[in-house]
């Protein structure tokens, strides 16, 4: 009968049988297409129709499934989520015919098709490959990569990549691919070796068999092989032999298995990127073998490919073609340029950025092996490209340049030669394993010898390479890992057995599957009942049947009723016998899943158990597995392994008493006989498999059986039933004596496997006590443990250890118990590992001495497995001992590691994972440990775990941090801190740009009533916010919209005609539309970057309105009606804005592509001009650049004249100060004067001329560009030339010369490098004062030889020309320069004689250039704007009020009032450019009186001397300054006024004032309030372009400054406002900020405060912002660092995260802070204020948990008798915690309360929460924590200072009175070693831990004998380091004295 048991104990039994079925089969028969496909192959058409149709559909439908039959294949892989970490399910990979099914599944749901591809042909191979994206290629960067997850299918001349992102690759294959391998760094082919390759003459060398591929868009190289030969030096060459088959690759670590046919041997190989040194020695580039021969050879390798593969594969055409067209364009393509793409010439454009699917066939890998390298080497760049040799011919093709291999194998290991070989003996199944103690193997089986042979190999020390074993076979069929670290192999004999390494563990049982060893039934083990059991066999009716049942039934579900299950069991069993059926071979195995083909055909998945299922079993085992030898470790493992997976085995609640069993047996302990084992209850009889010897007892029954049952748990529990009490049922006694018999004789065996390493493993398991002690979660675990351990401390003798076990536990841990004794001769053998300390390590008496700053020993941890002790000791060492090096260098001094082999590596990397440095800012301890920990992965979810009085020090480091965090921590750490909104900031922050927080997402529907004006995008909750107390922004939507028809009033007066009424309607209508064309470009800055396209639809544009509405019957006045004259291409311009204005809305970080911007091309073609308006709009917002070369040159090409202005201005504007080439050549053909002078004249439009000057000027911006600015000089004084060109508008063209000069030498001042023979200034002042003209130097004097047939301009310079580009030039060169003498030559005239000689309107522009160059001499008064009047002026001018005029002869009055106002606006505009969106009060205040002024002298009596037209554009001029000093404010006074202009429509106003009118409203309302103006250079030559103060009279004037250059201010705008997102509701909110600006020359360093949402200042002017308190948390952005975080924070709409603090309100719902919880009760903190009603919290705090314990524990109910006090107490503390703001401390003061009542009671089980509220009590008096309250006397305490002396005191009281009622009788027994009462256990313990009373064996080494006064206690206790409180109540029992003391 033994021999069974034996048999029984080594089975091992699988669960979860399932039928399995390749879950692609299933799919793929509903997959569309694929039959239809299929049928069409298969018969010829006639057969199709044929007249039985029926039939021969059927016919072949049959065909069809034996098609699919043959050809199907699949393979599963553990699931991996998108992300990347592993999930717990299978995903299969399914081929069949041209089909690919990927699909994944889980434990909870089915398996689902997650992709699914039909290619062309058939599908030789599919698989999953990762590549890597990264454009370096050394091993180092490998680590890091971002790494593309595709999945790669293989056809028979291509091979297709689909990545997970959903890009498609496709590259065709230069030669026929055997197989496919995914490795590390890519794809790997195998070459198939054809049988008519023979090379065609003898100097060829063979061609490679493997190649690589490291990215769908890289070549294919071939792959080197570097062999170390018998002498040691290592040959590098090319991987040519045939001979070699890979049979194996495996990516971690990266290693090839092949086998060599010819040989008959298995080699192993690493597989590596390769090194330069060997590309060289295989590239043929070394000096010395540089013959002629071999560069031969090598380009005879690529010449070779080319003509490999004509014979069988499609591919061969290609090849001939393209060698002729590449030879060609090969030699143009220039050397110098790197580029990853093939062929730099022809697709320099394709990137791996751009769509992978482009041009497929145009390129694809047929032709990478032509152009296959760009220059490897500089020195060989000579190979003589001839276009016309040919490939044949020479070795030298010209396309032969070498491919550069990119991946290398060296050779490791090759299996010895034996003389027996058979031929085929390669192996058909390769896999890596590694046994229980972690040795690896690499095993691989070889079929034909029914072998398995398995390889040890492991990592050199310096983890360079890998050192492989001896070799062991292993007799099997075939076998397969299992990944909980063992295997599955498949005996010849047909039985499954279990191997971990090449250690035979057991049989495989199979419930359902017969037993091959066992023959019938009756010897078929019972399973057990199957109520709890996880193994329990789930039979699978008829699975295994015949073939001829089709449907399989899924497994039955578990049968409750344990009789059936055993018939059932039965009679499956007798069918298998018949049947015969065997396993037939095993694979796909998935982590400990693998799937057994049956000999009749199906498939059957199983899971085989893991080692163990409850943690602390698994924690348990680690430990013990490492501290003993690797050989007794996996003896150890596979015992426990075979009894815990055995049939029937445990279920999860008895695995712990299985394992102890186990354990103790192994010890050497006979559980059967021990008290405490003995009662186990195991379901099912184990005891057989445990201990086999025992002899099967009597049937009869004994004594032994009674003693049993009353000794069972079960019994127990009866006992103290209810109903047992009320029977009077007296208690059985249990007879002690037959415990004393068994006592006599339990002597351990010391012959067992474990016995002479007790004392390890009981210290190892007594370190995972103390480390589960830190985990609140594994209270029952730890009772659990606490009872092996007491047993082996007994036996041990280690009373230190028992004592300390019983203060922990006292209810567990008798005093007395039953000892096993170890014989004394025995104890010698066992080996007591140095670590071993008598005294307990204790992780909380640790903690206790740090907090009390005494010394300790450093406490001892297992690396790996005690990891949370360890961060404990660490952190309390930093925090309380403030040892900052404790975490960052050496920890020695707190922890010591236990070590017991040199496992060097793997603790090393433990250290390194611990250790580490700051990255971030941080200061203080507190922000030191709170880094530290989240870098080692510590979080929240692990901190609620930490009993709380552990979590006491890093809680309150949490508090010190969470007031005041730096913004640049990163997302883990402020999730720690409990502070979202900047974890959620740090977030956002790494997200690429995109759609953000803020987009207002409006329902479509709603607008499509009203009809579309462009302005529906804007973000109406943000605008809400900033203008909460009135309609303004639906005001200035109204002002601004041009979509809907006007009104045209007019009012009808008898003697008009109706004819002549209608004129005079249509008239008043062209009035009114002259206003209506203006508005676009307000509107365009009003609209700024608020809209993110969608891609699938076109821009919606808004129409522009030229219609009108005459009231009273609203009939439509048209302009088309012929009545009048209307202007020709009136519209033009208005179209262009109206489409920039569309554009602009498109925000900077939209996803926008080449594809869309076409797609927006609209159809007809009057929409031309606002499609040239969107590209120009598309270029300022940067999305321009995406637009492909090949478009822009067709919509240049098309000569339409406003869209080369836009997109001319656009492209420009997108590459602003790039000196981009590309562009320059793009903008030269416009520009004359930049061709040579031999070129072709181009009849280019003068417009466009213009916008391409200015265009230059954008794209050199600041270069200072030597030869641009030479040719931008000459061209402002550009001579009109013969036949009529350069005649009309030759002022704009001279403007944009001069701005464009501006742009180029913007700044530079009087460091203009290499130009001072320019004399650029010089030259300036001529063109701005006039003189002859020099003579035209340069390549462009022959066109200037003859004059003009038109203008008569003699040879001065015509000022009225050249002046304003001259001037605006020396402004932009010397802005902000401060330099004197050139702004003198700016400074107005004095003289009435020199005014003469000066057009008013070109002072104004004196003015402003004067002022721009003397930058900080600006001041925002009106005082200084008048000292830029010269005196004459002052004197004689008229002021603006005065009626009559003063009468004087010589003086023109007109022209000195004129240049007064011009001087005025002048200095106005410079003041609108120095405090540009800076929202300066006293400039505003300035600015806004002259603007007043202005208008109040428009309507004065002598307003006719300077002219309306003067003074009309002097207002706009200074309106504008307004607008530019409050942009994006909205500023309400300035908004009237634009509203009182925007109403006059009638004389003088024209389009140009109209324009200039709206664009103040646009800037005021700047991006609808999100967008302000920056002051730079920059920002200052675009406004100068967009602002220049000469407005167009109408609608189609370009004369004097082209239109379209109106819109470069968004150049100048920036992204300025904050909006604080509360990071709870995710709504924006209103918040406190505080700006501090740094100090200047005006004003010391100031703070301001802010309510945001705002508009901050500009970034340099500021210091730091801080979000500040009461009602937000407080968060401190740092500006001195850099505003870097704060401009992305910017750029992405400018959302803040703030987070409300609890028992506050925001600011919208409680304006004034009446309504806060602190508001209430602050005023008196009283009893009353204390019991704040619950119901109030749910205004104070929105978090679930409070809200809920205020419902369920903080309301009183009807009759509460006692509980009321405990209703108040939560009520305190609830309100505590909200307004200290520390919910997460809740929980601590109700378990603190809850401890001192359970005293109280006496009812203490365990001291841990004593220990917890000790460590509480000792934290609040420790040292570092009184320094820190010193040091922040603010900060209220971290617990309520009221709650502790309660604590402290009543627990104090409790145990004085059980002191007084007899307890000090117990602890004088205790402490003389005597038995005491077992009543008063759990009171005694909670007295020594409490008072830290010492061991009773401590005492006698210090004499307390003969103490007489407490005087000569407290010296002779100081070393014991008692507290003196403790020593009072000892006192009088150490004393002799009895009776307690006086308390």
């Amino acid at each position: 009968m033994s021999n069974f048991y034996e048999e029984r104990a080594t089975m091992i039994a699988a669960g979860d049988l399932q039928e399995f079925v390749p879950f692609g089969r299933d799919h793929c028969k509903h997959h569309p297409n694929a039959l239809n496909l299929q049928l069409r192959q298969l018969q010829p058409a006639s057969e199709l129709w044929s007249s039985d149709g029926a039939a021969g559909l059927v016919g072949s439908l049959q065909e069809v499934t034996i098609h699919e039959k043959q050809k199907e294949s699949w393979q599963l892989r553990k699931g991996v989520s998108e992300i990347g970490e592993e999930v717990d399910y299978d995903e299969e990979l399914y081929v069949a015919g041209n089909m690919v099914i990927w699909s994944k599944g889980s434990k909870s749901q089915a398996l689902a098709v997650y992709k699914a591809f039909t290619v062309d042909s058939p599908v030789q191979q599919a698989l999953w490959c990762d590549f890597i994206i990264s454009q370096d290629k050394s091993e180092k960067a490998y680590s890091s990569d971002e790494v593309e997850k595709c999945i790669c299918i293989l056809q028979s001349s291509c091979i297709n990549m689909h990545s997970i992102e959903g890009k498609d690759y496709i590259a065709s294959l230069p030669f026929q691919v055997a197989n496919v391998w995914p490795t590390k760094y890519g794809l790997l082919f195998e070459r198939s070796s054809s049988t008519h390759e023979v090379p065609p003459g003898p100097p060829r060398e063979p061609l490679p068999t493997m190649f690589s591929m490291l990215h769908p868009l890289d070549e294919i190289t071939p792959l080197v092989c570097k062999s170390g030969s018998l002498f040691g030096s290592s040959r590098v060459q090319y991987v040519v032999d045939h001979a070699m088959k890979i049979v194996f690759l495996n990516t971690d670590p990266s290693i090839i298995m092949t086998y060599d046919t010819v040989q008959c041997l298995h080699s192993v190989w690493a597989l590596r990127r390769v090194k330069t040194e060997e590309e060289n020695v295989v590239l043929k580039f070394s000096e010395q073998g540089g013959t002629p021969q071999n560069v031969a050879s090598s380009s005879s390798l690529t010449a070779h490919l080319r003509s490999l593969s004509k014979g069988d594969s499609p591919v061969a055409s290609p090849f001939q073609n393209y060698s002729s067209i590449h030879s060609q364009s090969r030699s143009t393509s220039s050397p110098s340029l790197h580029s990853r793409s093939p062929s730099i010439s022809n697709m320099a454009a394709l990137s791996r950025a751009h769509s992978p699917a482009l041009g497929v066939h145009s390129f694809s890998g047929v032709q990478r092996f032509n152009l296959s390298s760009h220059n490897q080497s500089p020195k060989r760049h000579s190979i003589s490209h001839s276009p016309n040799s040919n490939s044949n011919g020479s070795f030298l093709a010209p396309e032969t340049e070498p491919i550069v291999p990119e991946l290398c194998i060296d050779h490791l290991w090759t299996e010895t030669i034996t003389n027996i070989r058979e031929k085929n003996s390669q192996a058909s199944k390769v896999f890596i394993t590694s046994d229980l103690c972690g040795q690896k193997f690499l095993c691989f089986l070889v079929e034909s010898e029914l072998q398995l042979r398995c390889v040890k190999f492991q990592e050199s020390n310096d983890k360079t390479q890998l050192i492989f074993g001896s070799i062991t076979n292993i007799h099997a069929k075939d076998a397969a890992p299992v990944e909980i670290d063992t295997m599955l192999v498949l005996e010849g004999s047909g039985n499954l057995v279990l191997y971990t390494g090449v250690v035979r563990v057991g049989k495989v049982f199979i419930p359902g599957l017969p037993a091959p060893s066992l023959t019938m039934s009756a010897t078929m083990p019972r399973p057990s009942t199957p109520l709890d059991s996880v193994g329990t066999p789930k039979p699978l009716s008829k699975l295994l049947g015949s073939l001829d049942e089709v449907v399989l039934f899924s497994p039955v579900p578990e049968l409750r009723d344990s009789s059936k299950l055993h018939d059932s069991f039965y009679n499956e069993d007798c069918t298998f016998q018949q049947l015969g059926t065997y396993i037939h071979s095993i694979r796909d195995p998935v982590r400990n899943r693998v799937t057994l083909e049956l000999s009749n055909g199906s498939m059957v998945r199983i899971t085989i158990p893991e080692i163990a299922a409850s943690e602390l079993v698994q924690t348990c085992l680690q430990a013990i597995k490492f501290i003993l030898p690797k050989e007794i470790a996996v003896q150890m493992l596979v015992k426990w392994y075979s009894v815990h997976s055995a049939p029937g085995g445990p279920s999860y609640h008895s695995e712990w008493n299985l394992f102890v069993t186990c354990l103790m047996n192994m010890m050497g302990y006979n559980t059967d006989r021990l008290a405490w084992t003995r009662n186990f209850d195991f379901e099912g009889s184990l005891s057989p498999v445990i201990a086999p010897k025992k002899a099967r007892p009597s049937e009869t029954g004994s004594d032994d059986d009674w003693e049993y049952l009353l000794n069972s748990d079960y019994h127990q529990n009866v006992e103290s039933h209810l109903l047992n009490r009320s029977l009077c049922l007296s208690p059985l006694e249990v007879s002690q004596m037959k415990d004393e018999d068994f006592s006599q004789n339990l002597i351990l065996d010391s012959s067992t496997l474990l016995f002479t390493h007790i004392p390890a493993i009981f210290f190892v398991l007594h370190l995972v006590y103390e480390e589960l002690k830190l985990n609140t979660l594994m209270g029952e675990g730890i009772r659990s443990l606490v009872g092996l351990l007491v047993q082996l401390a007994r036996d041990l003798k280690l009373e230190p250890y028992v004592d300390h076990y019983y203060r922990d536990y006292p209810t567990l841990v008798r005093t007395t118990g039953q000892v096993c004794t170890i014989d004394q001769g025995q104890t010698g053998f066992m080996h007591h590992p140095s670590f071993f300390t008598s005294e307990p390590p204790s992780i909380y008496q640790w903690v206790s001495s740090c907090l009390k700053g005494e010394g300790m020993p450093p406490y001892p941890y297992l690396p790996g497995i005690c990891e949370r002790s360890r961060l404990v000791v660490l952190s309390i060492a930093l925090y309380i001992l403030g040892n900052e090096s404790s975490v960052s260098e050496d920890s020695s001094q707190y922890l010591s590691r236990i070590i017991i082999a040199p496992q060097k590596s793997q603790a090393e990397q433990e250290e390194n994972r611990f250790s580490f440095k700051h990255s971030t800012s941080v200061s203080s301890l507190a922000e030191q440990l709170v880094v530290w920990m989240t870098n080692v992965g510590f979080t929240l979810r692990d901190l609620e775990t930490l009993p709380f009085g552990i979590a006491l020090p890093i809680r309150d480091a949490i508090y010190h941090c969470r007031e005041q965090p730096a913004s640049d921590w990163p997302e883990a750490v402020c999730l720690l801190i409990g502070r979202q909104d900047l974890s959620k900031q740090a977030c956002e922050g790494n997200l690429p740009k995109g759609k953000s927080v803020l987009s207002s997402d409006v329902p479509s529907g709603t607008e499509t009533e009203e009809e579309d004006d462009g302005m529906n995008d804007m973000n109406q909750e943000v605008m809400s916010l900033i203008w909460s107390e009135d309609l303004r922004v639906q005001d200035v939507r109204r002002l601004l919209q041009s979509a809907h028809p006007v009104r045209v009033n007019v009012v009808q007066y008898p003697e008009l005609s109706d004819h002549e009424f209608i004129e005079e309607k249509e008239n008043r209508l062209l009035q009114l539309c002259q206003r209506t064309m203006a508005l676009p470009v307000g509107r365009g800055m009003f609209t700024l970057f608020s809209y993110h396209p969608v891609p699938t639809e076109p821009l919606p544009i808004p129409k522009l309105n030229l219609t009108g509405r005459a009231p009273p019957r609203n009939t439509t006045v048209d302009l088309n009606s012929g009545n009048i004259d209307v202007p020709p291409n009136m519209t033009s311009w208005a179209s262009f804005h109206n489409g920039v204005a569309a554009g602009l809305k498109i925000a900077p970080a939209s996803q926008i592509d080449s594809a869309w911007i076409v797609y927006n091309k609209p159809k007809h073609a009057e929409l031309a001009n606002e499609y040239a308006g969107f590209l120009m709009a598309l270029g300022l917002n940067g999305h321009l650049t995406k637009l492909a070369t090949l478009n822009i040159h067709d919509y240049l090409t098309k000569g339409h004249e406003m869209t080369s202005i836009g997109l001319l201005l656009g492209v420009s504007a997108a590459k602003l100060g790039t000196m981009d080439m590309s562009i320059t050549r793009l903008l030269s053909i416009h520009i004359p004067a930049l061709l040579p002078p031999t070129s072709t004249e181009l009849d280019v439009p003068h417009n466009v001329q213009v916008a391409a000057v200015v265009g230059i000027g954008l794209v050199y911006q600041g270069t200072a560009h030597r030869h641009t600015a030479e040719v931008l000089l000459a061209e402002i004084g550009r001579p009109p030339g013969p036949e009529m060109e350069y005649c009309t508008d030759r002022e704009s063209y001279s403007l944009a010369a001069g701005l464009a000069l501006g742009m180029v030498c913007l700044g530079h001042g009087s460091n203009l490098i290499g130009m001072s023979d320019l004399n650029v200034p010089e030259q300036l002042y001529q063109y701005m004062v006039g003189g002859h003209r020099r003579f035209q130097a340069g390549m462009h004097r022959e066109k200037h030889k003859s004059p003009s047939y038109q203008i008569k301009e003699g040879d001065t310079i015509n000022v009225d020309v050249t002046c304003p580009g001259a001037t605006l030039a020396l402004a932009m060169i010397y802005l902000k320069t401060n330099n004197r003498s050139i702004a003198d030559w700016l400074r107005a005239p004095d003289t009435m004689y020199l005014l003469d000689f000066v057009k008013p309107e070109f002072l104004l522009l004196r003015t402003l250039a004067r002022c721009l160059i003397l930058w900080d001499d600006i001041l925002p008064n009106s005082k200084w704007v008048d000292s830029n009047v010269p005196q004459i002026i002052r004197e004689n001018s008229i002021s603006l009020s005065e009626i009559e005029l003063p009468c004087s002869e010589d003086l023109n009055l007109e022209t000195l009032s004129q240049a007064h106002v011009y001087i005025i606006a002048g200095a106005c505009l410079s003041l609108g450019f120095r405090f540009a969106g800076s929202e300066n009060l006293s400039a505003f205040n300035c600015l806004h009186k002259f603007a007043k002024d202005f208008m109040t002298y428009l309507s004065a009596p002598n307003a006719s001397v300077t002219g309306p037209y003067n003074l009309e554009t002097c207002l706009s001029v200074v309106l504008l300054s307004l607008a530019m000093v409050m942009a994006g404010s909205g500023n309400l006074k300035v908004l009237q006024l634009c509203r009182f202009l925007h109403m006059k429509t009638g004389g003088e106003m024209n389009y140009g004032f109209h324009l200039a009118h709206h664009m103040a409203l646009g800037l005021l309302f700047l991006g609808g309030g999100r967008y302000s103006l920056s002051t730079s250079n920059s920002s200052i030559a675009a406004l100068l372009c967009a602002l220049y103060p000469h407005f167009p009279a109408h609608s189609t004037d370009n004369r004097y400054h082209l239109q379209a250059l109106r819109h470069l201010y968004v150049l100048a705008a920036e992204p300025r406002l904050l909006v604080p997102v509360d990071v709870d509701t995710n709504m924006p909110c209103y918040a406190l900020l505080e700006v501090t600006y740094k100090g200047t020359q005006w004003y010391e360093q100031t703070k301001e405060e802010l309510m945001a949402p705002t508009l901050l200042p500009e970034l340099h002017l500021l210091k730091q912002i801080k979000v500040k308190g009461p009602r937000y948390w407080e968060l401190l952005i740092d500006l001195s660092k850099g505003t870097q975080h704060l401009r992305s924070i910017l750029s992405k709409d400018g959302v803040l995260y703030v987070k409300l603090r609890a028992g506050q309100l925001s600011y919208k719902e409680d304006p004034m802070g009446w309504q806060s919880l602190l508001a209430q009760t602050v005023a008196n903190r009283n009893s009353e204020a204390r019991a704040f009603k619950p119901e109030t919290i749910s205004a104070f705090t929105s978090d679930p948990a409070l809200l809920s314990f205020a419902e369920y524990f903080c309301k009183p109910t009807v009759n509460m008798g006692q509980k009321q006090e405990i209703l108040d107490l939560f009520s305190s503390v609830l309100y505590e915690c909200v307004t200290q703001e520390t919910p997460e401390m809740l929980p601590a003061y109700i378990a603190m309360d809850q401890a001192m009542r359970r005293l109280g009671r006496r009812e203490m089980s365990e001291t841990s929460e004593l220990w917890q509220i000790k460590l509480v009590l000792e934290f609040f008096s420790s040292r570092s924590h009184q320094e820190r309250l010193q040091n922040h006397p603010k900060r209220g305490l971290f617990m309520n200072s009221e709650f502790l002396p309660v604590v402290k005191c009543t627990i104090d009281n409790t145990l004085d009175q059980w002191l007084q009622a007899g307890g000090d009788m117990c602890v004088h027994a205790y402490l003389s070693g005597q038995p005491f009462e077992e009543s008063q256990l759990s009171m005694l313990a909670c007295f020594l831990v409490y008072h830290s009373v010492p061991a009773p064996w401590h005492l006698p080494s210090i004499g307390l004998e003969g103490s007489t006064s407490f005087a000569e206690l407290l010296f002779k206790f100081k070393q014991l380091k008692m507290p003196v409180r403790a020593l009072l109540r000892l006192a009088p029992l150490l004393l002799g004295s009895p009776q307690p003391m006086v308390m």
